[in-house]
């Protein structure tokens, strides 16, 4: 059974940085992407940031492209989102999740139809 658990989340002002973690348990890493999303009162969840989970590709959107940064820690089976530079639209649920299989294209990395697997969400809150 796979299971991944977010931790990390907080409240910032503008311009601090936090990092999400998010464990993962029972997942085959081989061949598959995990990705972090997030998701604001009345809006769509969307893909801020994924990950090969050999390491070797990472994609971004473009609001937090330069500021989050995504990586990965297999020894630990943990995927961590480093932010920086935060911002009040930053604020959010933010959640993680895993693919069953993956295509290497941002577009599709990025979008959360493509993946099986979810975790409950850590919330992430930036003051002005």
């Amino acid at each position: 059974q796979v299971q991944l658990v977010e931790s990390g989340g907080g409240s910032v002002q503008a311009g601090g940085s936090l990092r999400l973690s998010c464990a993962v348990s029972g997942y085959s890493y081989s061949r598959n992407c995990m990705g972090w999303f997030r998701q604001a009162p009345g809006k769509e969840r969307e893909g801020v940031a994924a990950i090969s989970t050999d390491g070797r590709n990472t994609h971004y959107a473009d609001s937090v492209k330069g500021r989050f940064t995504i990586s990965q820690d297999n020894a630990k089976n943990t995927v961590y989102l480093q932010m920086n530079s935060l911002k009040p639209e930053d604020t959010a649920m933010y959640y993680c999740a895993a693919t069953d299989g993956c295509i290497m294209q941002r577009w599709w990395l990025l979008s959360r139809s493509n993946y099986a697997y979810w975790g409950q969400g850590t919330q992430v809150t930036v003051s002005s």
